[in-house]
């Protein structure tokens, strides 16, 4: 699981640590509170009802204060209070009865977790290689603790300038009301002036709107971001109006990859080949006047049979035929939403033994934890970003003088 830089900054600042020993201390007391409610939740999870909760009447057992144990760990020995139940059966399996040492195993936990294992998946193996029972309420409660860390990693701040953002979602189904619906993660990455992508927010939603699509990039405002130069998107429902009226110059590109895939799925197998050749014409065209006539003669020839498809080009263009504008070196870069798209292939594989979810809170789990993963590669500039961020300065001169350095 990865910080946020800002974040850790923060931490660091608001507690005044100045030397290793400080930052040490500092961990210590984290895993003390991590280790503490654990096994507040384990407890919460043999009664079957939570802290100052009211109690099922014929529940005969109840809470009975605290053991308090000394234990060591990597960072030190610490105090904690072991719950105590009056009926004496509460056996805590993080840390066992007699045990003074801790491994992290609440750590191990919520890393299953974020891989995509399943709460059975994480029991048999929490029982198999460690010896310990975790119910699946008590897997929930456990990777609970993660979200005051994702309400701060989507609130953190962000820069002022980013030259390429792409906007994409995945759809999960979630368990509501008593029905199962489809809800969609739309999904924010961003590249930075140097170079570097970073999810910038995951957003979830039932319906695609301008409205909806607003708020999430007012929100990308408040958090900092000035200005953004090209956002690349899918053929995401109200997108033009929601990203005209927040960053007004931005310039957006519709994913072309979306676009052929759509066309194409109304093709029949028979004429996919040979219309997908003379499509190609159009998109790979090295100016937009050549592309015009290149889709021209796609449709005088398939409009007689592929009308409404093509029709989606013609009403599209605007957004479809933005990369003309660039060189073939930031054309790469824009024309398609890959940057996004390989990111939700990861998002799937660690989401595809969950067919449904409980809750939204439950998505925002496991794509955060995942994305605590994935990110840690995104260590390097993108290729050719000395050559690109040439270009962006020598076109957008006058939006990007002041980061010039």
């Amino acid at each position: 699981m990865q910080l946020d830089k800002n974040l850790l900054r923060q931490i660091l600042k608001d507690n005044n640590i100045t030397n290793l020993n400080q930052i040490n201390d500092l961990i210590k007391e984290m895993v003390k509170d991590v280790l503490q409610e654990a096994l507040e939740a384990e407890m919460d999870d043999h009664l079957g009802y939570e802290r100052k909760a009211p109690k099922d009447p014929a529940q005969t057992n109840s809470r009975n204060g605290f053991n308090k144990k000394n234990v060591n760990s990597n960072y030190g020995s610490f105090d904690v209070k072991t719950p105590r139940d009056r009926d004496g059966e509460f056996e805590p399996q993080i840390l066992p009865k007699y045990s003074k040492d801790i491994s992290n195993i609440e750590e191990k936990i919520i890393s299953m977790y974020g891989l995509g294992m399943t709460s059975g998946d994480i029991y048999k193996h929490m029982e198999d290689i460690y010896g310990v029972e975790v119910s699946p309420a008590m897997i929930s409660k456990i990777t609970d603790k993660v979200l005051p860390l994702v309400k701060e990693w989507q609130t953190r701040p962000l820069e002022e300038v980013y030259p390429f953002v792409f906007l994409d979602a995945i759809v999960f189904n979630v368990r509501e009301g008593g029905r199962i619906i489809k809800k969609a993660a739309n999904v924010v990455v961003g590249i930075n002036l140097e170079g570097k992508k970073d999810v910038l927010g995951i957003y979830i939603s039932t319906t695609e709107s301008s409205k909806f699509w607003m708020e999430c990039l007012t929100d990308l405002k408040v958090r900092g971001i000035k200005d953004i130069l090209i956002i690349s998107v899918d053929g995401l429902t109200g997108f033009e109006g929601a990203i005209s009226s927040v960053f007004p110059q931005a310039e957006i590109q519709r994913c072309i990859v979306h676009q052929i895939r759509n066309t194409l799925s109304f093709v029949s197998y028979k004429d996919r080949k040979e219309f997908a050749g003379d499509l190609k014409k159009v998109y790979s065209s090295g100016r937009e006047e050549d592309a015009l006539v290149a889709l021209t003669a796609v449709q005088d020839k398939w409009n007689h049979k592929y009308a409404y498809p093509l029709k989606s080009w013609e009403n599209n263009w605007a957004v479809l035929s933005t990369f003309f504008k660039y060189p073939v070196e930031i054309r790469k870069m824009m024309y398609t939403t890959n940057a996004i798209e390989s990111l939700n292939s990861q998002y799937r594989k660690v989401t595809k033994g969950k067919n449904i979810f409980p809750t939204d809170d439950s998505i925002m789990k496991i794509l955060y934890l995942a994305t605590g993963n994935i990110t840690k590669k995104w260590t390097t500039s993108i290729r050719d970003w000395d050559l690109i961020k040439n270009q962006l300065f020598l076109i957008f001169e006058d939006r990007l003088k002041e980061h010039a350095r």
